[in-house]
Order: C-alpha cells, then structure tokens, then sequence
C-alpha cells in the first residue's frame, strides 16, 4: 500500500475556483489521516503560488474562504507545497508562506513512478 500521497495541480482552471476545493482539502484530509502528502504546483497553476492571487480566488457561493485560505488550512495540517522551478526564476522569488520547496521535472516523474507513491493530477 502508498504511503504518499502527491497532488498535481497543472490544468485547472483558475476562473472557476470551486475546482480547487477538491485538490485542496483532499490534500488536507489526507495529512490528517497521516499520510505524507504533497501539493505541486506546475503549469498555468504556478500562478497560485505568487503572493496576493490565491487570496483574490473566492471558492464560490455558501463559504467566504478564498484558494489562500484551503492553502494555509492544508499546509498546517501537514501538507507540504511545492513549486515546479522555472516559474519562481521569473518571479524574482516572490511566493507565499506556504511553499516548502521548488523541485523540478525530474523530481515530479520519479515521485510519480514510485510504488509508493499515489499521484493525483488537476
């Protein structure tokens, strides 16, 4: 059995920000259950590690929590964020709290074809 859990965030759609509950608070319930997990951002959703545009993404209707807010919840259950590192090169480092490390392609494929690693993907 995968005793890792790593969550891919590359595709969603940033406009529609109820889709990023999901990764989000999984990731949050899985550290909770004490599974080592991990939330990596790549592609268009590196976006989501610069200071200020997590906090502008409202979740949607019923909550008053932004993207921020499930992020901040996450990582202090556990969740360790991380950050695909050419984005971070052109952003002259400016990211939120809540990024532990920035790790680059290799790191995500040997992550994912490890036994003991499930991957999810968003």
């Amino acid at each position: 059995m995968a005793d890792k859990l790593m969550i891919v965030i590359a595709n969603s759609d940033l406009a529609r920000t109820a889709e990023l509950a999901a990764p989000l608070t999984q990731a949050a319930v899985a550290a909770a259950m004490e599974y080592e997990t991990e939330i990596i951002f790549t592609g268009g959703c590196c976006a989501l590690a610069r200071p200020g545009v997590a906090t502008q993404l409202m979740i949607g209707s019923g909550t008053d929590k932004s993207v921020q807010d499930l992020i901040r919840e996450a990582h202090d259950a556990g969740v360790s964020f991380k950050l695909c590192t050419p984005p971070q090169e052109t952003w002259n480092g400016e990211l939120i709290d809540e990024i532990d490390e920035s790790v680059g392609n290799a790191y995500l494929i040997s992550e994912a074809m490890d036994d003991a690693t499930v991957t999810f993907t968003y």
